[in-house]
């Protein structure tokens, strides 16, 4: 994606994903939001001890698994749920 302001030399390559500190981030906030809303995957530092404290991402990276691996029980069984299973987090959290 291409923007009027060159903001690529701000950006420090952390493995696979983009890294901004706090103030960049919050200055580029538009900016990072439309890569992100491409596909980007972007790390946030604190600006001062520079520790990693959030992982933006899209929605469909976070939530797009198709399944999980069994461990030692991957070939001798399996487990799926219906289409149609709902169940919200107080209801799981209360039985």
């Amino acid at each position: 994606m291409d923007f009027p302001v060159d903001i690529s030399a701000k950006w420090k390559y952390n493995e696979l994903m983009k890294t901004l500190m706090v103030q960049e981030f919050k200055r580029d906030f538009e900016k990072v939001f439309a890569m992100i809303k491409e596909g980007e995957e972007v790390t946030i530092r604190s600006n001062k001890k520079k520790e990693k404290i959030a992982v933006l991402m899209p929605f469909e990276h976070y939530c797009g698994f198709k399944g999980r691996k069994l461990g030692i029980l991957e070939s001798k069984a399996s487990f799926s749920l219906k289409e149609n299973f709902k169940m919200t987090d107080s209801e799981l959290l209360s039985s």
